[in-house]
Formats: structure tokens, C-alpha cells, sequence
């Protein structure tokens, strides 16, 4: 069943205006980016708590610690890579270390960048984050997933992460989902099972699809809450191959992750597909899938390749 689709940034401008009469402790910051993520509109609903600081990232994780430390619950955005590498140690000193609540949205992430080229392309903030103690970390896939964990970290403590794009999404769920677990079975397959998250889940389920009109079992599951992984995924995946694909280099995000999580299970292994040795660029996000060797295409022939090296051994 179709439906209509909300845009990211009206589904995270919706849920702070939803919120700012009974979360009187809610606190909105921009860096600049306001008309980006149309947050601009707040300004009259939040008063105060509205603060755009212009491009001074750094300034604004620091106030957000501030105004953590007086009982406020501070939600920040910027692009991508100025919400995770360009102010890390603000937000692993200031924040997490100081045991402070506040949630980051981190947009136009990966190849959604898009038009803004490489400066502007996040491959590697998931491996930042998951590198700070106790900090949850998100990618989110559709408007209706991104809703339930924007819920969700209300009340959430420490340091939260949200990875997502901007726009349009492909639509995955219909609504009435459980997310409280930080993933979601998409599809049971007893061949192999597709760990992914954020765009590229609507990918995998094409694909698997495709595979399934060959008599290929593909099990699809969407890790959405990449730190700390639910132990009941573990369980899902044990005893078949994996492959784990992401909008994210192949090092430090949700691949490294489930390596590490069935890295002693024999009878599990696993095949990476991210982003390999390569910083952003300009273009369009299918001439950037296929670039990056994570068209539809790339995904069919690594399952494929997998598969058959799986079974020769």
C-alpha cells in the first residue's frame, strides 16, 4: 500500500512544535542551518528557547551543555559532519563526559549531501559517535521511523545521535511499528540476511525481492539504533552469512559493529559494503550509489558472489 511521504525536516520541525508547550524543557539550536531543516518557524513557539548561534558549531554544543546543566533538554542540528567531526571533543567532553542530556541530528547524511559535494558528505560521523561512551546512535530510514525515535529521545539520557537526510524518503513502514527495540525484521530469509540502516534500506529490500522471484531467501533487517545493538539481534543473525550495507564508510559504522558483535561466531561471516577509501564529491544520489559500488546492482552481485563462495566452502 502507498502512502504519502513527510520530508525529514518537516517530520523533525512537526515534533518540536508538537512538543513545545508540554516539554517546557526543550531547547531548539541551529548553526546556521535553520532554513535547511525548517526550523526557522520555531522562533515564535520556543521564544528563548530558540537560539540560532550562525556558524558556530563548537559554541553550540557549549551551550547546549549549559542549558543541559540547568535542567533543559537541548536538541541541535547541523549538517553532518559539522554535528560529529568538527566539534568531536565538544561533544565527548562537554557532553558525554560531563554525563549531560542532549540530542544531535546530524543531516544530509552520506551521499544524500548530495549537490553540496565532499566539505559537506558524511561517511564517518556513526564511527565517531559510536566511539564516545554510553552515547545512542541512530540512523533512521522514513518519516514514520524518524517520528518514533525522535519520541523516543525524550527520554533518552546522555548523548544522542540521529543520523538522517533532509527530504524525501522512501517510504518503508506504514505506521504503528514497534521501534522500541532499535531494529525491525523487515524480511525473513533463511539464505542470507542484509543488516542496513538509513537510505539503504530501501535498497535492500528491492533487491531482495528480486532475489526471492530466483528462489533466494534474503532476510532484510533494519538496525536503525546502531549503539547499543539490541541483544536480541545477535540471536537473528547467528549461522548464516551477512552482508551489512551502509551509506557510511566500511570502517568505524554499522558494518564494524555487527564484525564485532558475532566476530567469535564461526558459522557466522560477514561481508561489508560501504563506502571503501573515498572522501564526498558532487552528484546526484544514484550516480553516488554507483560510484561508491552500492547501487542495486553492486548489492545483487555481492549477495550473489557471497553466496556461492559461502557454499563452495
Amino acid at each position: 500500500m502507498t502512502r504519502s511521504v513527510k520530508e525529514m525536516r518537516m517530520v523533525y520541525r512537526d515534533f518540536l512544535l508538537e512538543n513545545s508547550s508540554q516539554e517546557q524543557g526543550l531547547a531548539v539550536l541551529e548553526a546556521d542551518l535553520s532554513s535547511s531543516m525548517a526550523t526557522n518557524t520555531l522562533a515564535e513557539a520556543f521564544g528563548k528557547r530558540y537560539v540560532n548561534v550562525g556558524i558556530m558549531e563548537a559554541e553550540m554544543v557549549g551551550l547546549a551543555a549549559g542549558l543541559s546543566l540547568k535542567g533543559y533538554h537541548p536538541y541541535l542540528h547541523t549538517f553532518g559532519p559539522f554535528a560529529s567531526r568538527r566539534v568531536f571533543d565538544q561533544l565527548f567532553i562537554s557532553l558525554a563526559y560531563a554525563q549531560l542530556n542532549a540530542t544531535i541530528i546530524g543531516s544530509d547524511a552520506g551521499v544524500s549531501a548530495e549537490m553540496n559535494g565532499g566539505t559537506h558528505m558524511p561517511f564517518e560521523e556513526l564511527g565517531l559517535l559510536r566511539l564516545i561512551p554510553k552515547a545512542n546512535v541512530f540512523e533512521v530510514s522514513d518519516d514514520i521511523q524518524f517520528q518514533a525515535v525522535l519520541k523516543q529521545s525524550l527520554s533518552l539520557k546522555g548523548l544522542t545521535y540521529i543520523r538522517t537526510i533532509r527530504k524525501n524518503p522512501k517510504p518503508i513502514y506504514q505506521g504503528g511499528e514497534d521501534f522500541s527495540k532499535g531494529y525491525f525484521e523487515l524480511r525473513q530469509g533463511k539464505d542470507i540476511t542484509v543488516v542496513t540502516s538509513g537510505i539503504m534500506v530501501a535498497e535492500a529490500l528491492e533487491v531482495a525481492e528480486k532475489m526471492a522471484k530466483e528462489g533466494i531467501a534474503v532476510g532484510v533487517i533494519d538496525l536503525f539504533r546502531v549503539k547499543p545493538i539490541h541483544e536480541e539481534v545477535k540471536t537473528l543473525l547467528l549461522g548464516k552469512p551477512i552482508v551489512t550495507l551502509e551509506n557510511h564508510n566500511k570502517i568505524g559504522g554499522l558494518g564494524s559493529a555487527i564484525c564485532e558483535l558475532v566476530s567469535e561466531e564461526k558459522t557466522t561471516p560477514v561481508r561489508r559494503m560501504g563506502v571503501d577509501e573515498s572522501f564526498g564529491q558532487v552528484g546526484k544520489i544514484a550516480y553516488l550509489l554507483d560510484y561508491y559500488g552500492l547501487s542495486q546492482e553492486s548489492i545483487y552481485r555481492t549477495i550473489k558472489d557471497f553466496l556461492e563462495q559461502a557454499t563452495r566452502e
